[in-house]
């Protein structure tokens, strides 16, 4: 294997030269570089890593730590935060914590043992540790986590009352809002939303709270069925939730949208492969990613942000869960 020495003899150039040039400081001339980077080319030499980020003091390292990567909004966020991550070049280290706080502080104390230069963290907002000066930049994603910490969301509250209020103008008047779970700031505001609405235009309703995931709602959702067989809209935590209803509904023998409407939250591609398609409050997943990874970036090279908390708006992406007008 080619060490730096290798690379400096064959170009006939200091070690300190070739550092120069690998590194891209100092003032190099044109020509000497391109001597050095062919002898790299023709050696096949690779960088020390772990050297080069004790040297420079920057790993080029992102973590992301999230819930649960099969929940489809998370893989679709990762993906976002990994495209721009990688054309920043950086490179992301993903973080699976199943809502567990140890594995959340765990996962911490690596990136900082890895020397990561920044982290996008979506906690359980149980996190207390995370209240404490960690030494390492870091940005929250649709939970908030600390006063001093960076945050990004959608509007979440404005998600509940759209969703609320397309129910109600497309003719439904027995409601049901299946919620997330109360500890979570962003299922928080969605019932908040969803509940504004329909207080003010006294609407009969139901309030359910679930995970956000599917696994154990089968018997949730008939237990819905069951006791209120006279609901007509339903405005499911996310889109996932929604399938369920609709999976459910359907094998009951409910019409969907006629005698009953759907609406899920998120946005995400998974909603659109069931007949009927999820009419649902997306959210701008992909650019939460990117604008995310750009605030982190900020952090790291210790430029002003714009703002400490940034929400961005979400849309109706309305489908065949719904009535047409």
């Amino acid at each position: 294997m080619a060490t730096i020495r290798d690379v400096a003899k064959l170009a006939g150039v200091s070690v300190a030269t070739v550092s120069r040039v690998l590194n891209n400081n100092g003032n190099v001339h044109k020509s000497t570089k391109e001597v050095v980077q062919a002898a790299i080319t023709t050696l096949n030499y690779r960088p020390n890593e772990i050297a080069r980020t004790l040297y420079k003091k920057n790993s080029r390292l992102l973590g992301l730590i999230i819930p649960d990567i099969t929940n489809p909004f998370f893989t679709e966020l990762a993906r976002a935060i990994e495209d721009t991550a990688h054309r920043y070049g950086y490179t992301m280290v993903l973080c699976n914590t199943d809502e567990i706080l140890e594995k959340e502080q765990h996962y911490m104390e690596v990136l900082k043992q890895r020397q990561a230069d920044g982290c996008l963290m979506i906690t359980n907002e149980k996190a207390t540790f995370l209240d404490e000066e960690l030494g390492i930049p870091i940005v929250a994603l649709d939970r908030p986590i600390h006063s001093h910490i960076p945050f990004i969301q959608a509007d979440h509250y404005q998600g509940g009352k759209i969703a609320a209020q397309t129910l109600l103008q497309k003719g439904s008047t027995q409601l049901v809002h299946i919620r997330g779970p109360k500890y979570l700031d962003s299922a928080e505001a969605r019932y908040q939303g969803f509940l504004d609405v329909v207080e003010k235009e006294k609407i009969s309703y139901h309030i359910f709270e679930s995970s956000f995931q599917p696994r154990n709602d089968e018997f949730l959702i008939n237990n819905i069925f069951e006791r209120f067989p006279e609901i007509d809209g339903v405005f499911a935590a996310n889109d996932v939730i929604a399938v369920s209803v609709l999976k459910t509904a359907l094998h009951r023998g409910i019409s969907v949208p006629e005698d009953l409407q759907i609406i899920g939250y998120d946005g995400i591609l998974f909603g659109q492969l069931f007949y009927p398609s999820i009419t649902t409050v997306a959210q701008p997943i992909y650019q939460l990613g990117k604008q995310a990874v750009q605030m982190l970036i900020n952090l790291i090279e210790k430029k002003e942000t714009e703002q400490k908390i940034c929400r961005l708006p979400v849309q109706l992406v309305e489908r065949d869960t719904t009535r047409k007008e």
